[in-house]
């Protein structure tokens, strides 16, 4: 047992998602007393040791109910989609966002919770060909992260209230990802992001494989496993409100992913189109992560070829592939 979460209860909020289902595995690993909660869908892990709750977050009294006894929230509950539902429909994340977040800091606070963690997102940094400090944000956001990337702000700064704008203060954490992928992922059409939608279209074996955009686009990749190790050691270290990066910190582009995929699932010779016509998110993203690795001792573990290859197998195991 890791002497910091020792006889303390950690509540998971967002527990049948993608990053609530890996950090739970993680924090079982680690003999951590864990609570999640689940709304509509089932949780994705089977397992005696985790309380699973029921809850609505949108509603005070489910929040409640959630927080109740807990010492430390991992707020990893989120309305979340790719770049079709964010192009089609750009406040879809507003509204239930800003309502989650804001009733659940309210119950956490109210209930004496210790610590309070809040995944945020990159999208609150503007565009540039550098890779983003946490002091690079400006309020000038990439107009198709203008939606996203405010409701992300707005409720980074209600961490920082609950922080240091009130006399019985709750710490808060904010952590920005970088574009996070592994198994538990979202591998639904409508909703993917790019590297479950294109490992799918791999396994499926689709000819022509289409891919969105150029394929030249740069991103922070970041395997699911190493976000939630920064997670954890952001909960254990950090004990004032502080927002932290917390990536690959590596450029890759989608075209680098694809030939990782195509490898790991040995897919020689496909015939492979690039669709520019397609929505696609920002051309560059590059994240610095120096201060978790000066602040955490955090380092990523996993290259893009590992960790492609442990969720193309995952998924293909899911399958029955």
């Amino acid at each position: 047992m890791n002497q910091f979460f020792e006889k303390k209860k950690v509540l998971v909020a967002g527990g049948a998602g993608f990053m609530g289902t890996n950090l739970i595995l993680k924090l079982l690993e680690k003999g951590v007393k864990v609570r999640a909660t689940i709304h509509k869908k089932p949780p994705q892990i089977k397992n005696s040791e985790t309380e699973f709750v029921k809850a609505d977050l949108t509603k005070p009294s489910d929040c409640k109910k959630a927080v109740e006894g807990v010492d430390y929230v991992f707020m990893c509950a989120a309305n979340t989609s790719g770049a079709a539902v964010i192009e089609k429909t750009p406040l879809a994340h507003v509204t239930p966002n800003v309502i989650m977040n804001s009733l659940m800091l309210e119950a956490a606070h109210k209930a004496g919770v210790k610590k309070f963690l809040f995944i945020s997102s990159n999208t609150v940094y503007p565009l540039t060909n550098y890779a983003v400090k946490e002091d690079d944000v400006n309020y000038a956001l990439y107009e198709k992260y203008f939606p996203v990337g405010w409701m992300k702000l707005f409720s980074e700064k209600m961490c920082e209230m609950y922080s240091t704008k009130i006399k019985n203060s709750m710490t808060t954490i904010v952590v920005r990802p970088g574009n996070v992928y592994g198994p538990y992922d979202d591998f639904d059409w409508e909703s993917s992001h790019v590297i479950p939608a294109l490992i799918r279209k791999a396994v499926e074996r689709h000819s022509p494989l289409e891919v969105w955009g150029t394929g030249y686009d740069i991103k922070d990749f970041i395997y699911v496993e190493d976000l939630v190790e920064g997670l954890i050691l952001a909960m254990e270290k950090i004990n004032q409100f502080d927002q932290i990066n917390i990536g690959g910190g590596v450029p890759i582009t989608i075209r680098q992913v694809l030939k990782a995929i195509l490898k790991a699932d040995n897919f020689r010779s496909p015939k492979i189109v690039f669709n520019s016509s397609k929505p696609t998110m920002i051309p560059i993203r590059l994240i610095n992560i120096n201060k978790a690795r000066r602040i955490l001792g955090f380092t990523p573990k996993t290259s893009l070829k590992m960790g492609i290859k442990k969720t193309v197998d995952w998924y293909k195991s899911l399958r029955n592939v």
